[in-house]
């Protein structure tokens, strides 16, 4: 496995299977750690996480007490908050089974606090505590519980918070299931966050993650058998770029050949270019029709044109004339796909060349389409033996590889990245990256607003001129570059205050990749 510097593989990072999470707790109480010393420091660290909201139990508390140890954290968190002054009841819809939490139940009910003979009220202003079912979910529960929740969540009076995993919600997949599951507000996942949590399936029932650490020690964390890292906005603050020297001149910066446009979709070529613009590279050629290289010529002058792709009857980029005569490997990097249409016998004969550049292969968008409908389809991948790189969003992901499936489209993407030799990026709501070696790595907390028509074109150039910058200082990189260049596309997106489009959000990649290249001069 390769070695991980961004992010630090600690507990704020890792994203663990169900079964791994239980592995640790298991290593936990075997050196020694009582399970009731372990419930009542998940409890008092949930406590606490409420105690800075308290906005969020001005109008009082009800919590939903599971059969087993999840439910013990729950009445553990209702004795610490009832205790600090608020008003708190709770509710056991079924028959309460670990000895631990029935203890906790007598305790509280000792103190005065309120036992519901009978389901709360989703129309209070009340907030619900979801402690029903936690990591150790296998199977759909009552509906009429989900039901309930949802209730509560249609009313927009109180908030949900699920304890671990929303009930109902596979901590696995992602997915609900059966057709339902609890809808949170919040979701606080203990110790390290499931992989099930960061599915982009998840995304309507979580809302936001919080990580509760419970002291986990390094030494468990290095025995995990699988890495997979979370990104988040206050990852920005830990990034670094290449820097080349001040000295150096523009081929020593980088060189990256974009095979992009068409007739057909002038506009992802411009888009590309500006994406490649931001990234500071030395040197950008562009492959593409003639009437496509006019507009880029009057929009970005800067960009070198010395031939034109052809253009099919139907509008696409016919590029393998032009690209048979190149020597390709002059280039860092090339990018092929944004905009250029699909043609099967264009790609084809254009493969064996592709095969033998030396440098890092980018493919996006119809390049990707032109493989999954060619005669050896993903076998092209393995017929190179240089670094890959594509991005797929999902449906193009199952074009190129209709025989892989998997629980989640986390082991989706290693499957592939393993099998075909690749680095991948997955893109969605949450982003995964994988290489073929099995690093992982998934960005979350992305902004809703920016799945806009435009984007792919203008990170495919982002990172294909990072890429041809950073090759230039002579080291190899892996696919950690990879997830930077990824996030930092996910971070300008989220961080643009003018809107969410393209053009915009290239202007703000611009603005980044400064600030971080300042910071590192301080």
């Amino acid at each position: 496995m390769t070695k991980i510097s961004f992010p630090k593989a600690d507990s704020e990072h890792l994203i663990v299977y169900p079964k791994q999470m239980s592995e640790i707790e298991d290593e936990l109480f075997n050196n020694g750690m009582p399970e009731a010393a372990l419930m009542e420091k998940v409890g008092i660290k949930i406590s606490n996480w409420f105690l800075e909201r308290e906005n969020l139990l001005k109008s009082g508390l009800v919590v939903i007490i599971g059969p087993g140890h999840n439910g013990g954290d729950g009445a553990v968190i209702a004795r610490e908050l009832f205790l600090k002054g608020y008003i708190v009841s709770v509710w056991c819809p079924f028959q309460i089974r670990k000895t631990l939490t029935i203890k906790h139940l007598s305790y509280i009910t000792s103190l005065g606090i309120k036992i519901l003979s009978n389901a709360p009220d989703p129309e209070k202003n009340e907030l619900w505590i979801d402690a029903v079912f936690g990591n150790n979910q296998t199977r759909s529960t009552d509906s009429n519980l989900i039901e309930l929740f949802n209730e509560k969540s249609k009313t927009n009076k109180g908030k949900i918070v699920s304890i671990d995993i929303p009930t109902g919600l596979n901590p696995n997949s992602g997915k609900p299931f059966a057709d339902k599951a609890v809808k949170a507000n919040y979701t606080l996942s203990i110790g390290l966050k499931k992989i099930g949590l960061l599915q982009d399936s998840a995304i309507p029932y979580v809302g936001q993650i919080h990580n509760i650490e419970i002291g986990i020690f390094k030494s468990h964390l290095v025995k995990l058998d699988q890495r997979i890292l979370s990104l988040s906005r206050k990852d920005f603050n830990d990034i670094s770029l290449y820097l080349p020297p001040a000295n150096s001149d523009k081929y020593s910066r980088g060189r990256t050949l974009l095979i992009v446009g068409s007739e057909k979709y002038p506009g992802a070529a411009l888009l590309a270019i500006k994406g490649a613009l931001a990234s500071g590279v030395g040197s950008i050629t562009a492959l593409s029709p003639k009437s496509v290289a006019n507009l880029i010529w009057n929009i970005s002058p800067e960009v070198v044109i010395n031939d034109f792709a052809k253009s099919s009857e139907e509008g696409n980029s016919l590029f393998y004339d032009s690209l048979k005569n190149k020597d390709l490997n002059r280039y860092e990097t090339i990018l092929i796909g944004p905009g250029i249409g699909v043609d099967i016998t264009d790609w084809e004969k254009a493969a064996k060349y592709l095969c033998d550049f030396k440098g890092t292969l980018i493919l996006d968008a119809d390049a990707l389409n032109r493989i999954a409908k060619s005669k050896n389809g993903s076998k092209f991948f393995l017929e190179r033996s240089f670094q890959t790189w594509i991005t797929p969003h999902y449906q193009e992901f199952k074009r190129l590889f209709p025989d892989l499936d998997e629980h989640n489209r986390v082991d989706l993407s290693m499957k592939a990245a393993n099998q075909f030799n690749l680095d991948l990026l997955l893109k969605g709501a949450n982003s995964i990256i994988s290489d073929s070696k099995g690093s992982v790595w998934q960005i979350y907390e992305s902004d809703p607003f920016t799945a806009r028509a435009g984007l792919g074109d203008l990170l495919s150039g982002f990172i294909s001129g990072l890429c041809a910058l950073e090759l230039s200082s002579g080291e190899i990189i892996n696919a950690e570059s990879f997830a930077k260049y990824v996030f930092l596309h996910s971070y300008a997106a989220s961080n643009s205050s003018k809107g969410s489009t393209a053009s915009l959000i290239g202007n703000q990649l611009s603005k980044i990749v400064r600030q971080i290249k300042t910071r590192q001069m301080l």
